[in-house]
């Protein structure tokens, strides 16, 4: 964000400091348990170091599952010229000795996560052979682990002998935007000693982040105090009321991007239209945006963020880390005043927000408890603006470099309006696809690009003469279908993350349909993946203040995840008691974290709970009570007696599934018969979950703490641990009857090797089926491939990966452990989230990609048949779960899972209808060579668990991969 009016900062912080007692030095706040022992706090020194409060919100995120690549930080640049790759290598490693934050990892030690600086190592800088943009996508989104390391990755594709381009992939928890220049001015210093073989001229080394962190935390006091007048400013302020509320849980965050060019006299007009009133271009494109989101949502009190820098100490300015912080801009533009009017509001509130600009946004957020959020669910800060610059890409001496764009399409707000400066300006605007429709958004660009116009050319205009629209959110398309049915005067609907949603309609009429009636109805209008599990009649709908429906008294939807009180678990107010056992438990380890035990309803935020503290009491009541639990379900239900109740209903539906599976759970050990599952939480492994579970047959479940309720839900025993935990791996293995390893890194090979390697290890006898991948064939010479053939040239890194732990898995059987199986799979397909990603990936990214933009898809000249080889999830998990029958003829062998094959022509000609695109489609010689693929894959040893059933035909799926 560019910076405001520096003289009136300047003369604020002076006339503050002049009226200001003198200041105290505050020590570094040690441990409890090292002022109990005498001793020093050991992260006060040295290679040890207390998180930022910027890093403690990362390491939460990632911690709650909701990281994933949403903080990966990317940089990539084209390099074209003489490259010395052993100068770059150790140049990036110079980089990780230069700033100790690029080798921080980030452990726990008891309840706390801290900074440990580990000793400089060689930065790996693996030379692949570049294959598509669709390769540089998928490593730069490759998950962190922050508990181990590192955080900072390198990747050199080759496009020819002097043509390549550098990837480097930070964690956001080590690094901000301010950072990467002096990163890049570092690497280029750097390359060019490694290069000639002479020493760098850098200047010394700034403060390191550690010392940096180290400081932040002494002033918590201090903080803290701010950040409850902070609190206060925002009382009363309600989200934007364009977005619509998403389920709780995690969230996918899929981006959605809108562009307007405009001409650069209009940015021109826009800076001088600030200068002439004390304002910078970003202040003045802040004041559009308010003007805008007023405009269409017709709300004259409005929040909205913006990134800030907090480099403001000297010698803290080029010290590399995560000095990044959100502030909260509130203006209220009521009355129609003039543009220029508000731009005035505008300067003043961004400059008193900056005048907080070190205090955390989320020790805010914790002081504003429940009203952080609207009624729905909606957090107040959902909204934000920022000003682009044209960045400079790395420069290395001897070599012509470009930048290379990195679209990782995920979202971390649910709207964004951009104005992009430089030689060719555009007006940009990001969405979460999940709270914002595309012909909303679509609307609301081009309101706000010709707002921007407008106000260049005459800033004196009052607000109601500027263009822009009220715009409504669309609504949801059941309620659409719905509210056609000329008996239907009112409907809702409420999203279920565990299935079809819910729906609900008030009727009229002297022969009103039944609900039944309605479901049936929507038959004939919606795809079958977005009819409602069931349509149910009520008098009313019970509303909020805000009008959103109240989910608390819809009938059925109060069990929905994410509501508030369930059913049976009394009253919230007037003390009826509930069941004392499970509401026992919640809150003395409420009492253990929070200082006193809370009423039975009291508030989490309320009584002072935070981030930390709900990831604390999730992993305390998983401990205690067997059950899953995650931090993201304490701030979701907030009171004692509301998650004593999801824990009972937990503990129900966990019994249920045993009982179900014709099985009582046991205190300790694997029951008869148990499968171990690995990722049971992605695609793959939750349709074989499910396949499982329908089988009667007790499971195993190896997941992630933060993921353990979704696999429990169904009656799983959940063994906690991950790829990268080899000693969980183990534990896991230990006793079960037969093994089903689904999980993969699908980028970090030596990762999935190890994995393989402990899993063997710690097997002792019945059926280990693996899943593995067509890509282990490489490029077969003939198109028919048989089962377990030999392979081509040409296997991709992936693909030996797979090779590699079919070998680690079969010589393990030779030694007569139990019968092994390498399935080896195509393209999965299916309606799980995790696998609608998959069109994003491979071979079908750049078609997908192409139709979703309307550009040109140009397939491959038809010499020959060119296609991709699917499976569907579902018949992959009948296929996997044949495998462990005894004696079956896959034992002992590597075969095929194939549900078909699809010409790209089909294929593409399908995808166009489905994102209803204009993209024309033809024979292209330039095609991507990635779709010359003629192969079909043999599958004659699984063909009958194979067989499709109604539903699984790919012109199905696809359908229900795409919407």
């Amino acid at each position: 964000m560019s910076t405001v009016d520096q003289s009136d900062l300047l003369r604020r912080a002076r006339s503050r400091r002049a009226a200001a007692p003198p200041a105290r030095s505050v020590a570094p706040a040690q441990s409890a348990q090292s002022v109990a022992d005498g001793g020093q706090d050991p992260l006060s020194h040295g290679d040890q170091a207390p998180l930022s409060h910027a890093q403690q919100r990362m390491w939460l995120m990632d911690h709650l599952g909701q990281g994933g690549a949403l903080y990966n930080v990317p940089v990539a640049t084209r390099l074209r010229g003489p490259l010395d790759r052993a100068a770059l290598a150790t140049a990036i490693t110079g980089l990780t000795e230069r700033h100790a934050v690029l080798r921080t990892r980030y452990p726990r030690r008891g309840d706390q996560p801290y900074q440990q600086i580990d000793p400089v190592t060689p930065v790996p800088l693996p030379v692949l052979d570049a294959t598509g943009p669709e390769q540089l996508a998928a490593e730069a989104a490759r998950p962190f682990e922050l508990a181990t390391g590192p955080v900072l990755r390198s990747v050199l594709l080759r496009h020819g002998p002097e043509d390549h381009t550098l990837l480097l992939t930070i964690h956001h928890i080590a690094v901000d935007g301010g950072a990467l220049r002096f990163l890049a001015s570092d690497l280029a210093e750097l390359y060019r000693a490694a290069r000639d073989g002479v020493p760098d001229r850098l200047p010394s080394p700034a403060p390191s982040y550690a010392d940096y962190a180290r400081q932040e935390r002494a002033r918590d006091a201090e903080l803290t105090a701010a950040a409850d007048t902070l609190a206060a400013r925002l009382s009363g302020a309600r989200p934007l009321p364009l977005l619509r509320p998403v389920p709780p849980g995690a969230r996918e965050r899929r981006a959605a991007l809108h562009t307007a060019p405009l001409e650069p006299a209009v940015v021109e007009g826009l800076r001088g239209l600030g200068a002439r009133h004390g304002a910078t271009l970003f202040t003045v494109v802040l004041a559009a945006a308010f003007a805008a989101l007023h405009l269409a949502s017709g709300q004259d009190d409005v929040v909205l963020g913006c990134a800030s820098g907090h480099r403001g100490r000297p010698e803290f300015r080029r010290t590399v880390g995560l000095a990044v912080n959100t502030l909260a801009v509130r203006a209220n533009p009521s009355g129609d005043v003039t543009f220029v009017e508000l731009l005035g509001l505008v300067r003043t509130a961004l400059l008193d927000a900056q005048q907080h600009h070190e205090v955390p946004f989320d020790l805010v957020v914790e002081r504003l408890g429940t009203a952080a959020r609207g009624a729905d669910g909606t957090p107040l800060l959902s909204v934000s603006c920022d000003l682009l610059q044209v960045v400079d890409p790395l420069v290395l001496p001897g070599l012509d470099t470009e930048n290379v764009d990195i679209d990782l399409g995920l979202a971390k707000f649910g709207l964004t309006l951009l104005l992009e400066d430089g030689p060719r300006p555009r007006c940009l605007l990001q969405h979460d696809r999940d709270v914002l429709d595309q012909g909303t958004a679509a609307r609301l660009l081009d309101a706000f690009a010709a707002l921007l116009i407008a106000v260049a050319a005459d800033p004196e205009q009052r607000l109601s003469e500027l263009p822009g629209e009220r715009l409504a959110p669309a609504e949801h398309p059941v309620v659409a279908a719905l509210s056609a049915h000329p008996s239907v005067v009112e409907a809702a609907v409420v999203e279920n993350p565990d299935g079809p949603p819910l729906a609900y309609a008030v009727v009229r009429g002297p022969v009103a349909p039944s609900g039944t009636d309605l479901r049936a109805a929507l038959r004939g209008r919606l795809p079958a993946a977005e009819l409602p599990l069931a349509v149910t009649l009520v008098d009313r709908l019970p509303r909020h203040p805000d009008g959103t429906p109240d989910r608390n008294r819809l009938p059925g939807a109060e069990r929905l995840p994410g509501t508030g009180p369930l059913p049976g678990t009394g009253p919230l107010s007037g003390g009826a008691p509930a069941t004392e056992g499970p509401l026992a438990v919640v809150r003395q380890a409420f009492g253990e974290l929070l200082g006193a035990t809370p009423p039975a309803d009291g508030d989490f935020f309320a009584l002072g709970g935070h981030s930390l503290v709900a990831v604390q009491l999730a992993e305390r009541l998983r401990t205690s009570t067997g059950l899953p639990l995650t931090g993201l379900d304490i701030l979701e239900q907030r009171t004692p007696r509301a998650l004593a109740a999801l824990l009972a209903t937990r503990g129900d539906e966990r019994r249920a599934a045993l009982a179900q599976a014709g099985a009582r759970p046991r205190p300790a050990g694997a029951r008869v018969g148990t499968v171990l599952l690995t990722g049971a939480t992605g695609g793959v492994g939750a349709a074989v979950l499910q396949e499982l579970m329908a089988q009667g047959r007790p499971v195993r479940v190896l997941v992630r703490p933060e993921s353990a309720h979704l696999p429990a839900l169904n009656g799983a025993e959940v063994a906690a641990g991950d790829l990268g935990d080899l000693d969980s791996l183990r534990r896991a293995v230990e006793g079960v009857d037969a093994v089903i390893h689904s999980a993969c890194t699908f980028t970090d090979h030596a990762t999935d090797l190890a994995a393989m390697r402990a899993l063997v290890d710690g097997w002792r006898g019945g059926p280990f089926v693996f899943v593995s991948s067509i890509d282990a064939y490489g490029r077969p010479a003939g198109t028919e491939v048989p089962e377990g053939g030999p392979g081509g040239g040409s296997v991709t890194p992936y693909g030996q990966a797979k090779l590699d732990c079919e070998r680690i898995l079969f010589e393990a059987a030779a030694t007569g452990r139990g019968p092994a199986t390498a399935v080896r799979a195509p393209i999965v397909w299916g309606p799980h989230h995790r696998l609608r990603d998959q069109l994003r990936w491979g071979s079908t990214s750049a078609l997908y990609q192409a139709a979703l933009a309307g550009r040109p898809i140009g397939l491959p000249e038809p010499e020959q048949w060119y296609g991709a080889s699917w499976v569907h999830a579902a018949a992959l998990a009948r296929a996997l779960t044949a495998c462990l029958t005894p004696d079956h003829p896959a034992a002992g062998r590597v075969v095929n899972a194939v549900s078909g094959h699809v010409s790209w022509a089909d294929f593409t000609a399908e995808l166009v209808r489905l994102l209803g695109s204009e993209s024309p489609v033809g024979p292209a010689a330039d095609a991507d060579e990635e779709l010359r693929r003629p192969w079909h894959y043999r599958a004659d040893t699984l063909a009958g668990p194979l067989t499709p059933e109604p539903g699984e035909d790919w012109r199905s799926v696809l359908a229900a991969m795409v919407r």
